[in-house]
């Protein structure tokens, strides 16, 4: 048997190709899975984009100097254990690489799942090394595996970064900023930023999202990313940047003089990411979701914040696939060419944003 792995150039995101190796036989402890399907969006780019910085490319890492392979999420199967504890045929959801198979090593196991024990990933971040039995998920139904792939992760972080924002009571402002606001995450962050009182959500997009944005229903306003004159320059506000743009945060920065916080979250505009030194007003702040996972923990407890967390989603689940305007319809690619396509597209940011892409090598 033999894997195929999608490889991206580490300095050049456009510059992709195909390996595929002979699999090597598992060690004891190990198990084969073969990765069925995985989601790819414009938070898989952001990955890429700070790969270095954040260590993304450490989690499946090559042996090809320069060339990365980029983490998604998704679903897969086990087609060989030498685990007792993890059978043949067991289904999982949890982080891949974009290859056609992927080993783990299980460590730390109970009903619901296991982390993967791999020595190069002890030192990465815990959220990122979970796999979940589907059999014992509580977020899980077969007929919803193509939105939880595209969904499930980004709305994790949406559900947290208005945690954050809430626990932090909005830094003292009530307007919301959000860039890249037809990006899965951002609208997920504005539906429930929508359901807090007295919070206004101002979405930030192009010119050809701005229909689709306003037909989401969780943003107060559309803007595009040329008319942030029709926002008071005294607001009281907080900007969340999903996009990444240097030059748009710059003008943020420098119009808002009433500006609390900036959040930087992504990069979807690849070409126009650049760092965020000497800014006017507050320094811009990654926001990384592990960390306000682990305070919500000792908050709630592990196992409530997880209750929080299903019922979150499940409303939010149901109308992004509500009857008959759903926000996001499906589209499957298989093979390598057009996973290839279909990674091209995400990567420009072309495309429909109704549509989520489901890819399988």
């Amino acid at each position: 048997m033999s894997t195929t792995t999608f490889l991206v150039r580490k300095n050049d995101l456009a510059d992709t190709r195909l390996a595929t190796a002979q699999d090597t036989p598992l060690a004891d402890g190990q198990v084969r899975v073969r990765v069925e399907s995985f989601a790819l969006t414009s938070n898989n780019i952001t990955y890429a984009a700070f790969g270095d910085a954040m260590n993304y490319w450490q989690f499946f890492p090559t042996v090809e100097e320069g060339w990365g392979t980029i983490p998604v999420w998704g679903f897969g199967s086990v087609v060989q254990s030498l685990h007792p504890g993890v059978a043949a045929g067991e289904r999982l959801y949890g982080y891949y690489p974009m290859a056609s198979a992927t080993v783990l090593t299980p460590a730390r196991l109970n009903t619901s799942g296991f982390s993967d024990g791999a020595a190069r990933r002890r030192e990465l971040h815990p959220v990122y090394n979970q796999y979940l039995r589907c059999s014992a998920d509580p977020f899980y139904t077969p007929a919803t595996e193509d939105i939880q792939a595209l969904l499930r992760p980004l709305f994790v972080t949406s559900f947290l970064i208005d945690d954050f924002l809430a626990d932090n009571d909005f830094f003292g402002a009530r307007v919301m900023l959000l860039s890249s606001a037809s990006s899965k995450t951002a609208y997920g962050t504005a539906f429930q930023l929508a359901r807090r009182p007295g919070i206004e959500v101002i979405g930030l997009t192009s010119p050809g999202n701005v229909a689709f944005c306003e037909s989401l229903g969780c943003y107060s306003r559309v803007l595009t990313y040329e008319q942030l004159d029709q926002i008071s320059a005294d607001a009281a506000c907080i900007y969340v940047d999903f996009a990444g743009n240097a030059g748009l945060r710059l003008a943020i920065h420098s119009r808002f003089v009433n500006l609390k916080y900036s959040c930087s979250i992504g990069g979807t505009h690849v070409a126009e990411l650049g760092g965020a030194r000497d800014l006017p007003g507050p320094r811009a702040t990654l926001f990384f979701a592990p960390a306000q996972i682990k305070k919500r923990s000792a908050d709630w407890s592990a196992e409530g914040l997880g209750q929080r967390l299903v019922q979150a989603w499940q409303t939010f689940s149901q109308r992004v696939t509500q009857a008959p305007s759903p926000w996001l319809v499906t589209q499957h690619h298989q093979g390598a060419d057009a996973v290839a396509t279909a990674y091209q597209q995400v990567l420009a940011g072309q495309g429909n944003p109704r549509i989520g892409h489901i890819l399988t090598l």
